[in-house]
C-alpha cells in the first residue's frame, strides 16, 4: 500500500504491464485486475499498459501516470514467467521511460512468478472444472 509519511509524501502510481493480445476482449482481464488492485490498496493511480498487440503501450501507460501527477511509478510486470520480456524488454522500456521523464522515480517490480496464491487459484479452477464435469 502507498505510505504517506513526513518526507515521503510523493504520489506513487502502479503501472500494470501485460503482454497484450490481438483480441481486445482478452485484454479486459488486466483492466479488471487493475480495478480490483486499486480497490484493495490506497493507490490513487493504477494504470494498465501492454507490451505488444494492444494499446496503451508501456510508454503511453507511463505518460498516463505522469499526467495524473505521479512522482514515482512502480512498473508491475503482469507476467507469469521470467522470459525475454521480463528479463530484457521491460527493463529497456523502463530505461526509455526514465529518459523521457527524468524527474519521476521509476522502478521495475516483481513479476507474478511462482507463488502459493497462484497455486490456490489453480486448485480453485480445478475444483470448478471437476464440478462442471460432474467428476466429483
Amino acid at each position: 500500500m502507498e505510505r504517506r509519511t513526513e518526507g515521503l509524501d510523493m504520489k506513487t502510481a502502479l503501472l500494470l504491464m501485460a503482454h497484450g493480445s490481438r483480441i481486445a476482449e482478452a485484454n479486459d482481464a488486466v483492466h479488471e485486475i487493475a480495478k480490483r488492485v486499486k480497490k484493495m490498496t490506497q493507490f490513487e493511480i493504477v494504470e494498465v499498459s501492454f507490451r505488444e498487440q494492444h494499446l496503451p503501450n508501456i510508454q503511453q501507460g507511463v505518460d498516463a501516470c505522469v499526467a495524473q501527477g505521479a512522482e514515482r511509478i512502480l512498473l508491475v510486470p503482469y507476467f507469469l514467467y521470467m522470459g525475454a520480456h521480463v528479463l530484457e524488454d521491460l527493463p529497456e522500456e523502463l530505461e526509455e521511460a526514465r529518459k523521457r521523464h527524468p524527474g519521476v522515480e521509476m522502478v521495475l517490480g516483481k513479476h507474478l512468478g511462482v507463488h502459493d496464491k497462484l497455486a490456490e487459484v489453480v486448485v480453485e479452477r480445478v475444483a470448478e472444472s471437476l464440478t462442471e464435469q460432474r467428476w466429483h
